[in-house]
């Protein structure tokens, strides 16, 4: 297999962006909820919920907002700016995949990795 890049943003001293906070917001946008984006992602409610004050704290503005729900109680949605963010974030990472693919390449051609016999 390929080597792969992994894209960590630090934003200041604390604010910090990454493929997990990413990719737990996309499960957020999928699920609906917090607890069900977590179960998914093998996570347990509260590292989930921390993870998303982190990424709120992080931002001016919050990228997800709970909603207050009826007898199937709330739910989770991604804002508008939280929908931005993984645009932006994604497209970073394209761009970098395709920048540094025959580098990724010729480190894969020189690792230890395990050889066929």
């Amino acid at each position: 297999p390929m080597p792969h890049l992994s894209i960590r943003i630090d934003f200041d001293d604390e604010g910090r962006l990454g493929p997990g906070k990413v990719a737990l917001l996309e499960q957020i946008e999928r699920e609906g909820t917090i607890s069900a984006a977590g179960r998914a992602m093998n996570m347990s409610y509260k590292r989930a919920w921390e993870l998303v004050s982190e990424i709120n704290r992080t931002f001016e503005e919050p990228l997800v907002t709970a909603q207050t729900g009826g007898r199937a109680g709330g739910g989770a949605v991604l804002t508008p700016r939280g929908q931005e963010l993984i645009r932006h974030y994604r497209a970073i990472e394209r761009k970098a995949l395709s920048a540094t693919a025959a580098h990724l390449k010729a480190l894969q051609a020189i690792s230890r990795s395990p050889r066929r016999a």
